[in-house]
């Protein structure tokens, strides 16, 4: 039987058994979990408080997922992504996005360039901000729909394609977005086919009164910070490699599925709240983001070991711009938040001893 008290698929057809740990695997996770804390200091420099936004966007960025990043403006968003690119040495542009941005703005363009040599001329093409390793995309719901497409192609496939001709991003390749939510006018809701192309939803507070006092004080002197390197780019894609070979035991990985699944109004596991709130559940890449945020939240702990809490950990990022709510759940003041909260309480973990 599954979690759920239903019939288990993965009894008759088992997942193969995880392979055993051997000692460069053990030593690379070691080495991801302090890389994480040499980076969480070095940020710490500039970004006071939001320890737990920086741990996201680093388990996305060692996931190679992108990040949609929702909080009121004087946040430090900008800032944040700005300091973690400086202490990885990664290539960072910022873009903002305007109602009358063009896709050839983010992408590049081709130009006419005279050569002087023969005489002729030739296109050139000009690389736009999206060839850099970390995109910020500023208030990307200010643009239309058809430049918000314009980076569909290049946080799915990591390349953009201008006048018929491919061309390959550097890596690795991170998209983060933002969005203003108090503002409404003039903005373009992101269609759920790009929301589903951002692995983690992530939301920005305002920080505790304590660390507020701090920012007051600190960030209004004449001081400047100096935030050292602590990884290059091949490192972040060498490290990149390390979570993706992390092993996953069929009772997580069912977990993850089982998540996804009750996210569903018609699917048989889905519980009462999902039935009557939702009318349009997680796809297929929730289930993988899952699993992939639940392993790079275990390496960069410096821990081998993928357990359901990774899972739950990363459940609210990963589902909560996935799940649509329906209209009687608007009107009974439901929302995705609340749903998934409801969902971590009723959907129990499978049990180890099921899939051994």
């Amino acid at each position: 039987m599954t979690a759920l008290g239903k019939p288990n698929p993965l009894k008759t057809n088992p997942l193969k058994a995880a392979p055993a740990a051997t000692a460069g695997d053990l030593e690379a996770i070691a080495r991801l979990g302090e890389a994480r804390a040499r980076l969480k200091q070095e940020i710490a420099k500039v970004i006071i408080g939001q320890e737990s936004i920086v741990d996201d966007l680093l388990t996305a960025l060692f996931a190679r997922g992108h990040c949609l990043m929702i909080g009121v403006p004087g946040l430090a968003k900008t800032l944040m992504v700005r300091t973690i690119a400086r202490a990885i040495d990664l290539g960072f542009n910022r873009v903002q996005f305007t109602p009358d941005l063009m896709p050839s703005d983010i992408t590049g363009t081709e130009i006419i360039e005279e050569d002087r040599e023969s005489g002729g001329r030739r296109f050139r093409f000009v690389e736009g901000p999206v060839f850099a390793n970390i995109l910020l995309a500023d208030e990307i719901n200010r643009t239309p729909p058809k430049t918000q497409a314009a980076l569909l192609q290049a946080m799915q496939e990591l390349q953009v394609t201008v006048a018929g001709r491919t061309y390959e991003l550097p890596r690795p390749f991170f998209v983060l977005a933002t969005q203003n939510p108090i503002e409404q006018e003039g903005t373009y809701p992101l269609p759920e086919a790009q929301l589903d192309r951002f692995m983690f939803d992530i939301r920005i507070g305002y920080p505790k009164p304590e660390e507020e006092l701090e920012i007051a004080k600190n960030t209004t002197s004449d001081v400047e910070v100096e935030v050292a390197k602590v990884l290059t780019g091949p490192e972040i894609t060498a490290l990149q490699q390390i979570v993706r070979k992390l092993p996953v035991s069929d009772h997580v990985a069912l977990y993850a599925v089982n998540l996804a699944r009750s996210t569903r109004p018609d699917d048989e596991i889905a519980p009462a709240v999902t039935r009557e709130f939702v009318h349009w559940g997680a796809g297929t890449r929730a289930t993988q983001n899952l699993v992939l945020g639940a392993k790079a939240r275990a390496a960069i702990a410096g821990e081998y070991n993928v357990t359901c809490a990774h899972v739950r950990a990363v459940a609210p990022l990963v589902l909560r711009h996935r799940v649509i709510v329906n209209f009687h759940g608007e009107a009974e003041g439901m929302t995705p938040d609340k749903i998934v909260g409801e969902l971590l309480k009723q959907v129990p973990e499978p049990r180890p001893e099921d899939y051994s």
